[in-house]
């Protein structure tokens, strides 16, 4: 009896990779461990994945397939992977409208398509933005450092913010993206709760996330892989054990595809489905709120 009054005045049980924690404490180791790699994170990605990560980034943001206009919240997004590639994105869709547009009007003098490629190149985005909402400082740090170093500023905004309580109004966003973050939520239902509050109706969700791979053999050399290397990777680069420790067991506690499939729709999205990439060891989630 004791012990169970214990653990209710500790706060609900949850796990810390495969250690049993309080939801207080897990929400306060997560917070160190990002603290700890946030300067180190995207050479630790590159050698953790061998670069694997950034196609498969590359395949959400295509998937997402943006166009001019759209309002996108990436939630966890915090060195800005997704926000530069779908700015990226955006910007390529417009220079296409806009090389077909001035193809149409041969006839006008060259002073005039000048003008009109100089109107249209100073908003290169059309209207579209994308705001970055992570909650460790560190990591918005990071991301912002990258945005300033590789020219990133137009349509781009940075927020402080916890996933499982959103500091947006509802019906704002056209899409969500969380990639590589969502295992790292306390309260995965409450995330997605609120993922679903701030999208507008008709608003797509999309999630990138380490799985559960299907075939026996590569799941093996997987674990293997995952086990015995990373953490080394993470003590020789990072020169922190321990954090890349708890990334890999918070892959193995993370839920099965259609785990989370089931929970993303009890959320209240809709049309529902996944895409498996490399067997399982990652997979795309998508849903629609309509």
């Amino acid at each position: 009896l004791c012990g169970s009054v214990r653990g209710l005045a500790a706060g609900p049980e949850a796990h810390f990779g495969f250690q049993s924690v309080t939801e207080a404490e897990r929400r306060e180791k997560i917070y160190q461990v990002f603290e700890s790699v946030a300067k180190k994170y995207d050479v630790m990605n590159d050698s953790m994945t061998l670069g694997i990560h950034r196609v498969w980034k590359d395949i959400l943001v295509h998937k997402m397939n943006p166009s001019p206009g759209t309002l996108l919240l990436d939630v966890a997004g915090g060195t800005g992977d997704i926000a530069f590639r779908f700015i990226n994105y955006v910007r390529s869709i417009r220079e296409r409208q806009l090389q077909r547009r001035l193809k149409h009007h041969q006839n006008l003098s060259w002073q005039e398509i000048f003008e009109s490629y100089q109107a249209d190149k100073s908003k290169s985005l059309g209207d579209s933005q994308v705001v970055v909402c992570d909650i460790n400082k560190e990591m918005l740090k990071v991301g912002k450092q990258k945005a300033e170093h590789l020219g990133y500023s137009e349509g781009l905004s940075w927020v402080l913010g916890d996933a499982e309580e959103l500091p947006f109004d509802d019906d704002k966003f056209d899409v969500y993206t969380i990639a590589f973050g969502i295992r790292n939520v306390t309260r995965i239902d409450l995330a997605l709760q609120e993922a679903y509050r701030v999208l507008k109706p008709g608003g797509r969700f999309l999630c990138l996330e380490f799985s559960h791979v299907s075939n026996p053999l590569l799941s093996r050399l997987y674990d293997l892989y995952s086990f015995q290397v990373i953490p080394v990777l993470g003590e020789v680069i990072a020169g922190d054990w321990k954090s890349y420790q708890y990334l890999v067991e918070s892959i193995r506690r993370f839920p099965p595809q259609e785990e989370l499939k089931a929970m993303i729709e009890d959320a209240g999205f809709l049309k529902v489905d996944y895409q498996n990439l490399n067997s399982g060891i990652v997979a795309i989630h998508s849903g629609f709120k309509l």
